[in-house]
């Protein structure tokens, strides 16, 4: 079957090249979990939702179930574990940390994806303003107030 066709694909994903093999459908992010075995960006609700699945593409906050993979070739696809550097952690990751931002810590990895990205794009002046920005990155343990006081605390550094 023609639809059953499997297409050659290289995805950029922290630096590194990944020649896959994969069918026209697989999201971004079931590429990046069962084919390159980076875990790292997690699975919630699967319909562009929850925000858990966020990663950053060229830079962009983007949802990677909501994404086909097949799509992302001549991209720069950065998840949560190309996010540190041989010279430590992101001082966002470092932020997460002092600021006690997470709790359960399933949906960091998407929330610190997703406040790079904001602060990247230069959009977040306010606090009301990251509180939007972030809406989409749900988290249940209610550590909404700690993720809002780490990404201004890395606003008012001046972070580039």
């Amino acid at each position: 079957m023609k639809s059953m066709q499997k297409h050659s694909v290289v995805l950029n994903v922290n630096g590194n090249n990944y020649p896959l093999e994969i069918l026209p459908w697989v999201s971004l992010l079931d590429a990046l979990r069962e084919n390159i075995k980076l875990t790292g960006t997690k699975k919630g609700c699967d319909h562009g939702q929850c925000g858990a699945c966020t990663v950053l593409v060229d830079g962009k906050r983007t949802l990677s179930c909501l994404t086909l993979a097949v799509m992302k070739q001549d991209t720069e696809i950065t998840t949560i574990e190309g996010i540190a550097d041989d010279s430590g952690l992101h001082p966002l990751q470092k932020a997460f940390i002092e600021y006690d931002a997470f709790q359960c810590g399933y949906c960091t990895p998407g929330q610190i994806c997703s406040a790079i990205g904001l602060l990247s794009e230069g959009k977040a002046e306010t606090r009301e303003e990251v509180q939007e920005l972030m809406s989409g990155n749900l988290c249940r343990c209610g550590a909404n107030k700690g993720i809002i006081d780490a990404v201004m605390s890395i606003k008012n550094n001046a972070y580039e």
